[in-house]
């Protein structure tokens, strides 16, 4: 058995945990173990916070205004996506967390979103859209608890 849902949001920040919240019932129903589904959810949060602070797109229009989150949980892994209608992320070479000019400093109040999402997740993938906008996607491999739903054999 595996889930899918997908949201198109306004870019508000009340549609922030509006997504989590949804994540998290979700995987609650499914019996993913608490530990992997708050990873997740934070991982989640961190993703649309981004697309609403930075998501918006050249133009005034509808499309500028929202932004997508797709999850799949499907056997033992769960994958989730958000796309918005930006600008996307500098071009940068180099490994892990290079989505940001420079590193966030420790007083920094921003900045540290894509390198949380990292460390929360299994797998991370950020690719720009030229023209319209960036998606963030990330995958964790689940856990589950006794009885689950959707747990694999």
């Amino acid at each position: 058995m595996s889930i899918w849902w997908s949201l198109h949001l306004r870019r508000d920040a009340a549609s922030v945990p509006l997504a989590r919240r949804l994540l998290l019932g979700t995987m609650e129903t499914a019996g993913v173990d608490p530990d992997i589904s708050y990873d997740l959810s934070v991982a989640l949060s961190e993703a649309c916070a981004n697309a609403v602070e930075h998501g918006g797109g050249q133009g005034a229009g509808e499309a500028s205004a929202a932004y997508r989150v797709t999850a799949y949980l499907d056997g033992e892994k769960c994958r989730i996506e958000v796309a918005d209608s930006g600008p996307g992320f500098p071009v940068r070479r180099g490994g892990q967390c290079a989505h940001a000019a420079q590193p966030p400093s420790p007083t920094a109040e921003s900045g540290r979103g894509l390198c949380l999402i990292e460390q929360l997740a299994d797998h991370v993938h950020v690719r720009n859209r030229p023209g319209r906008g960036a998606v963030v996607s990330f995958d964790k491999i689940l856990k589950w608890r006794e009885g689950a739903l959707l747990k694999v054999s």
